[in-house]
């Protein structure tokens, strides 16, 4: 005997119904069939599925986990079913996409939009780059689908598909340029007394920037705390301070591309960028095809845009 999903899809009914004679009123179907059918089912198991009392019936141990397996596969069945209905069907709905500030994600948003727009365009995306909002929360909440995040640790609620590292660079103006060799490493301890403009202490970079300087021993000298990534440049164009920043912001920024950069070494600061998703939630179709261009539009960054590539996310 084949265990069709018919059958199955009846003993759930059955053991849902609480009695053969409702389930089978509700399935529009004889009584006797559906008898038989359970008798094929405890035949082709060699177990008894259910108990028969006056009140009703109920499932053995057996029959329990039969209702719970069954269960699972009617439910991917009929996600099964749907996906292929909907695969001729042009997608649509509203997809957001968290992109971190002070990342390579910043270069993203063009090339993620142009990309969904020729696949999909029924989808709509939303792209956020606030500071102001924690990205791993919002997606963890389901209040956002998805965002390119620094991340160096598992955060609960969410999924992390690791994307690239990004190396940081020194970058200056002019004036303070001539303190070092174009474009050569500098060590942290060079920047001893050297003005900076940073992002704020709760930003993932400046934490990485105040470590590498407490293992250099070295006093940040703070000029500014800006979030802006367009005040900061005007910043630091304007020689109110050099910045520390990923290579990828600097080649994308308008103000900071034709200015030094230099990287940095004794120690080197780095970053890992990671695809946030939410677990256990699931996606949307929309959401799922998003994210499928925002892995192959990072697929697609030149070395340069994207740090240094550290796994391929699946």
């Amino acid at each position: 005997m084949i265990v069709d999903f018919r059958k199955l899809a009846n003993f759930v009914k059955i053991i849902d119904a609480g009695s053969i004679s409702r389930a089978a009123a509700l399935l529009n179907t004889a009584q006797p069939a559906l008898s038989q059918q359970l008798a094929a089912l405890e035949q082709h198991f060699g177990q008894k599925l259910l108990l028969r009392s006056n009140s009703g019936i109920s499932p053995t141990q057996a029959g329990l986990v039969l209702y719970r397996h069954a269960q699972f596969m009617l439910k991917y069945l009929d996600q099964a079913t749907l996906d292929v209905e909907r695969a001729g069907e042009v997608l649509t709905g509203h997809v957001s996409v968290g992109l971190a500030t002070y990342s390579a994600s910043s270069t993203l948003s063009l090339p993620i939009i142009r990309e969904v727009r020729r696949q999909h365009p029924g989808i709509t995306v939303h792209i956020n780059d606030s500071f102001g909002q924690i990205l791993s929360e919002l997606v963890m909440s389901g209040r956002m689908d998805m965002a390119v995040i620094y991340a160096s640790h598992p955060i609960k609620g969410t999924q992390l598909a690791p994307l690239f590292t990004e190396e940081l660079y020194y970058v200056c103006g002019t004036d303070q340029d001539a303190l070092f060799a174009p474009g050569a490493p500098i060590e942290v301890q060079a920047l001893k007394g050297v003005p900076l403009v940073l992002p704020g202490k709760g930003h993932f970079l400046r934490k990485l920037i105040d470590d590498a300087f407490a293992r250099a021993r070295v006093e940040l000298e703070i000029a500014a705390e800006i979030e802006s990534i367009s005040a900061l440049s005007e910043a630091v164009r304007t020689g109110i301070g050099g910045a520390i920043l990923p290579l990828s912001v600097v080649l994308g920024t308008s103000g900071l591309e034709r200015l030094s950069a230099h990287p940095l070494i004794k120690p080197a600061i780095s970053a890992d960028v990671a695809l946030c998703t939410p677990d256990p939630l699931p996606m949307s179709e929309a959401a799922l095809a998003v994210k499928a261009v925002l892995l192959q539009v990072v697929a697609d960054l030149p070395e340069h845009a994207a740090g240094r590539s550290i796994a391929k996310a699946l």
